[in-house]
């Protein structure tokens, strides 16, 4: 009988381990999207440990790898990835050795089944550098006492036989960016820095709050939460006289980084220069407005379809600048579901999923939106005394040239030294582009024009 005993435990040992072997997911697994009658082929890599899983997503037709995702849970065959950066969820059960499942993404829903197999090799765009750098390249951890005394992990690149240079901190687009500001397989921050640094200026670039190295919550900050790391950076600066000169610090910042470049300038004298790379000029309501417009046209839509989501979606900001909670977003919730029985394009019609809906409604709610929508960039403009670049690219569509450089130029009437600069050809990236259009992004092998890079250090060097 014990004889018996032991050998069933043995065998329910063994049972078990073939199951456990068998759920064994770790491993790169590969599926495609079909979105619009194009494939996207998607990687998850998984990798299980003591704490339990975790995946980075590859976007190989976008050159984009290893992208960290915040949570993988694997319970009872049923698998469930979570990507807060890009709004994405994948839910899935394994079956029979592969996966079986949902890919969501802002809103939208696409069957999405997985089959293990090898990870493929990351490809550097031309102009990403290379090691050995010809120039010094620090790793660096500095806090801001004003947010927790959170800690912020970035580079620090200084330029080989240049006493005391002059040094540009960088400030990311909007959404949780790592130093290199990477995206769609670029790495725009990783190009800047390394063609200033070349040029003689020192760079400190950071991941973002919450984001890569870096500690804090990303979701819960404003711009002006981003402007307080920005100062941080600048006091962590002012104790490395040893290696750059703490009275030619200046700020270089891309997309919403343009926005917060002027708020900290406008509130610190300190601050030696600007360069605002595509940033705003007008307040945010007119940008995402303006942007939305542009983006749709790009993308085919009808004018009739178009019209219809400018109005509504003009009302809907109005609500969020004015918030008032349930009720609001009962508001806004109407005013989306009525638009799908207004459009007339399939798309359009497709694209709004109650799902869809929701998730626009926590976006449009969400603290860092509230406050983008209520601020003009004219009040910090007006304050900016130092010296000031702006430049845009012609075809970009998210934050449009012609009418933010105006909104620029207005704000900085009183400052003496301002440069205004559109570049023919180039995209909000300042990428050379055929349309501006965000499918473009990828496809163009140029992480950023280096007529827009030499303009830039010729214009720094200039003054320092």
């Amino acid at each position: 009988m014990q004889l018996v005993f032991k050998l069933i435990l043995r065998l329910a040992f063994f049972l078990a381990a073939i199951v456990a072997s068998a759920q064994d997911i770790s491993g790169t697994w590969k599926g495609a999207l079909k979105v619009q009658g194009m494939e996207l082929p998607i990687v998850f890599n998984i990798s299980q440990s003591d704490n339990g899983f975790t995946t980075t997503l590859d976007s190989p037709k976008q050159n984009a790898f290893d992208m960290p995702t915040d949570k993988t849970t694997f319970t009872n065959s049923k698998l469930t990835i979570v990507y807060d950066g890009i709004a994405m969820e994948y839910e899935a059960t394994y079956e029979d050795g592969t996966f079986k499942g949902t890919f969501h993404q802002a809103g939208q829903s696409f069957p999405l089944n997985l089959e293990k197999g090898e990870k493929e090799a990351k490809k550097l765009k031309p102009q990403e550098p290379k090691k050995p750098y010809p120039y010094a390249s620090e790793e660096v951890i500095f806090e801001n006492k004003n947010a927790g005394n959170i800690k912020f992990a970035g580079t620090l690149t200084l330029p080989k036989g240049v006493k005391n240079p002059p040094v540009a901190i960088l400030i990311t687009g909007s959404g949780p960016q790592n130093r290199n500001e990477e995206l769609l397989g670029h790495k725009p921050f990783l190009v800047l820095a390394d063609h200033l640094t070349r040029q003689g200026i020192a760079v400190l670039r950071y991941d973002d709050r919450g984001t890569a190295k870096s500690e804090g919550d990303f979701q819960s900050a404003t711009s002006f939460d981003f402007a307080s790391d920005v100062e941080a950076a600048m006091a962590y600066l002012q104790t490395r006289s040893d290696v750059v000169n703490p009275n030619k610090i200046g700020l270089v910042g891309h997309s919403e980084g343009g926005l917060i470049a002027p708020i900290v300038a406008a509130r610190n004298n300190k601050v030696a220069f600007c360069v605002l790379l595509a940033g705003p000029g007008v307040d945010g309501k007119e940008v995402l407005l303006t942007q939305g417009k542009r983006a749709a046209e790009l993308e085919g839509f009808p004018a009739s379809d178009i019209a219809i989501s400018q109005e509504v979606s003009a009302k809907i900001f109005d609500i969020s600048a004015d918030f008032k909670g349930e009720a609001s977003k009962k508001q806004m919730k109407e005013l989306l579901e009525s638009v799908k029985t207004r459009m007339t394009s399939p798309k359009a019609k497709e694209e709004l999923t109650d799902s869809a809906i929701d998730r626009q409604i926590e976006m449009i709610t969400s603290p860092w939106m509230q406050a983008f929508l209520g601020y003009d960039p004219q009040t910090s403009l007006q304050k900016v005394n130092c010296p000031v670049l702006a430049i845009n690219g012609e075809k970009d569509f998210q934050v449009l040239p012609k009418l933010n450089l105006d909104g620029i130029k207005k704000g900085l009437q009183h400052n003496k030294d301002v440069t205004i600069k559109e570049f023919k050809d180039l995209n909000h990236l300042f990428q050379t582009s055929k349309t501006g259009a965000l499918s473009e992004y990828s496809e163009i092998e140029e992480t950023f024009a280096p007529v827009a890079l030499n303009f830039v250090s010729d214009w720094i060097n200039e003054r320092f």
